[in-house]
């Protein structure tokens, strides 16, 4: 399964973006999903992730401008980004698993597959 992510891009702050991951392979079957970032000299942060029952978690920092969503297929899921901020700046990932969450959340190791990576660039 690979998982290709697209949408990145120059934005100014207050603009909106939306990234797109597409899942390819035969049988491929997705039920979490998840977006994390990663800026210069930091840490991979969780951005929002989801179970295949439509539950989310946001990371504070982005909870009411972020919404995580998937279409019907599950195979392809999407990051609308709104209201955006310099501190967004970031190279941003989708990861995908076969499984589902459990009584928690998956953490990021926890996800079969991820993206290459898109590059968001919030201008102030």
């Amino acid at each position: 399964v690979q998982l290709q992510a697209s949408g990145g891009g120059l934005v100014q702050a207050g603009g909106s973006l939306r990234l797109s991951c597409a899942a390819s392979g035969s049988g491929v079957r997705i039920n979490a999903i998840g977006w994390y970032r990663q800026a210069p000299g930091k840490e991979r942060e969780l951005v929002a992730v989801a179970s295949s029952s439509g539950n989310t978690n946001y990371a504070d920092s982005v909870k009411g401008r972020f919404t995580i969503s998937r279409e019907n297929l599950r195979t392809t899921v999407y990051l609308q980004m709104n209201n955006l901020k310099p501190e967004d700046t970031a190279v941003y990932y989708c990861a995908m698993s076969s499984s589902d969450w459990g009584p928690r959340s998956k953490t990021a190791h926890e996800y079969d597959y991820w993206g290459q990576g898109t590059q968001v660039t919030v201008s102030s």
